[in-house]
């Protein structure tokens, strides 16, 4: 792999897919120079873990409640000391309203995505589909150079 990359086949197969897998070498770098290419090429990217995600599409399209952890807090009513229930607006609609006028969309891009579910990342697939504006990375494992491939295919491989 070139020192220097342009990212160009990622953006147009990220364009044509909608979702892709990808593998990354797990000393890091590849992904941060990526995330570069695409903001340079119009795209604006959400980052976040897999990990504690919950119910992925109502912590994407829905109002949602977290629990933080409570760290010894206790509820000032009779039920049980877990702490009290935040809810939160849905992640991707309030990302979609923000975009800049000529932003080409946005990329979610989710690391340590190998502890997702079949069915979370069929959604993930499906993503791009149901809403044009957003394009799904997740990052499903290691690998001695950057790749990547549809999401659909890593599903396959997977199961």
């Amino acid at each position: 792999m070139a020192l220097i990359t342009t990212g160009k086949g990622l953006i147009r197969d990220l364009e044509k897919y909608g979702a892709l897998g990808v593998y990354a070498p797990l000393e890091g770098g590849f992904e941060g120079r990526y995330r570069r290419r695409l903001r340079a090429a119009g795209y604006n990217a959400l980052n976040f873990t897999a990990r504690g995600l919950g119910d992925v599409a109502a912590y994407l399209t829905r109002i949602h409640g977290v629990r933080p952890p409570h760290l010894g807090k206790k509820s000032t009513n009779s039920g049980a000391a877990v702490g009290y229930v935040y809810y939160i607006p849905p992640i991707l609609t309030y990302q979609l309203e923000q975009l800049p006028p000529k932003s080409k969309g946005l990329v979610l891009w989710i690391i340590e995505g190998h502890v997702l579910s079949d069915q979370e990342l069929e959604y993930l697939a499906a993503l791009p589909s149901m809403e044009p504006r957003v394009k799904v990375i997740v990052e499903r494992g290691g690998d001695r150079f950057f790749r990547w491939t549809p999401l659909e295919k890593t599903l396959a491989v997977a199961s």
